[in-house]
């Protein structure tokens, strides 16, 4: 699956895209290739406040449990309900329906911080090796 270009990347393989002050986050391709089915998932609630780099969810799948960071700093204004209702659409969508989380930025030249498409494809494909 091509890694979109419309987003920034984190070590921690988090994608995030930035509408105005709202970033919507998610997990990427390889993290959801890497965990295999995902049977679980676990957000934060709307008004709750993340925090960058710390986690603020967890994503469980038959291999295993791992927390989800945050590559902004903000408050949740909305979090997906279709997938928590069916993790494994992280699976087949990672970067479309399957969204995490959105959130109201408090600085958004922390994404600007972040991996482009090219950068973490080339950092992912060091890690698969």
């Amino acid at each position: 699956m091509a890694t979109p270009a419309d987003r920034k990347y984190t070590k921690t393989h988090e994608w995030v895209a930035l509408d105005g002050d709202i970033a919507t986050i998610g997990v990427t391709d390889y993290a959801q290739s890497e965990l295999g089915d995902i049977t679980y998932l676990e957000l934060p609630e709307v008004g709750d406040a993340v925090s960058l780099a710390e986690p603020f969810g967890i994503v469980e799948s038959v291999k295993a449990a791992n927390d989800v960071f945050s590559p902004v700093a903000g408050e949740v204004v909305e979090r997906n309900e279709a997938a928590l209702a069916a993790p494994e659409t992280i699976n087949a969508s990672p970067y479309d329906t399957a969204w995490l989380v959105r959130v109201r930025v408090e600085d958004p030249s922390e994404v600007e911080k972040l991996m482009g498409a090219e950068e973490y494809d080339a950092f992912a494909q060091g890690a698969a090796h």
